[in-house]
């Protein structure tokens, strides 16, 4: 578990890495299409943002919006939005001057805060928590946002931070789910997920009594290994690229059970 100051430093280290990234784009590279379904690298930036802008107590304008965007999935995704269409006819860098402001307001802070401030109640996004339980979650959704600015750009980094880790390490808790509930994995069947690359690693999930749960170590042959990069996993846990064409390209392969793997592949994206 990660102590208090090490989450704001993990949110301070990825914040900045945005930043370096958006210091010196040009305009057209700010208004680049990303993975992250209707948005732009601006608009990833401005989401961020505006959260962030929520989080310390500002209100952000909003904009009306057709009822029918496609990425568009539930309220939440409609409040954001609204945040994003009221800067879209910003410039990119007036857009990351708004990011600097509120992101070096909210690092001040957090680094203020003595352990009650921590445990100060807040919203996060599974309800009602405290200032450090939604902290794990900013650190995750800004990374995610990091890489899809990255990708888009053809700037890749950050794949083996502080910050990197620990959003890999959100992504492999709901593997179980993933596994055992979407995927349906059988009794008695163990699934590893070899992932290679930065920060590599082999996630282990074991059915036993009708549970899927994350373990050391398999203790039987697996009944499928899936093979992939670091960043292959977490765009298809995030739903940034489609299952069947990661697998098509060979960017996903199999050993053993290949009909279990490519169910599992096709249920990986839990955000979505």
């Amino acid at each position: 578990m990660a102590t208090d100051t090490e989450l704001v430093d993990m949110l301070d280290e990825v914040w900045t890495s945005i930043e370096t990234v958006g210091a010196g784009l040009t305009e057209d590279q700010w208004k680049t299409g990303t993975e992250c379904p209707g948005w732009t690298v601006q608009d990833n930036v401005v989401h961020i943002t505006a959260l962030e802008a929520m989080s310390i107590g500002k209100n952000l304008p909003v904009a009306e919006l057709p009822d029918d965007l496609p990425h568009v999935k539930n309220d939440f995704g409609r409040t954001n939005e609204q945040w994003i269409e009221s800067r879209r006819a910003w410039s990119g860098p007036a857009a990351l001057g708004e990011f600097h402001d509120i992101t070096r307001e909210r690092i001040a802070g957090l680094r203020a805060l003595d352990e009650n401030g921590f445990g100060a109640d807040s919203w996060t996004p599974q309800g009602p928590g405290t200032v450090r339980t939604l902290l794990p979650f900013r650190i995750f959704d800004s990374w995610v946002h990091e890489q899809d600015i990255r990708r888009a750009l053809g700037m890749p980094g950050n794949l083996d931070s502080a910050s990197a880790a620990h959003a890999l390490g959100m992504m492999a808790t709901p593997m179980a789910f993933v596994v055992g509930k979407k995927a349906g994995a059988p009794e008695g069947s163990t699934v590893v997920f070899s992932l290679h690359g930065p920060l590599a690693r082999d996630l282990v999930i074991a059915v036993h009594d009708g549970r899927a749960k994350l373990v050391d170590e398999p203790t039987t042959e697996p009944t499928v290994v899936l093979t992939m990069g670091t960043e292959t996993f977490a765009r298809l846990a995030a739903g940034r690229i489609d299952p069947g064409a990661a697998v098509t390209a060979g960017d996903v392969t199999f050993t053993g059970d290949d009909v279990l793997g490519r169910r599992i592949v096709e249920n990986l994206n839990y955000l979505f």
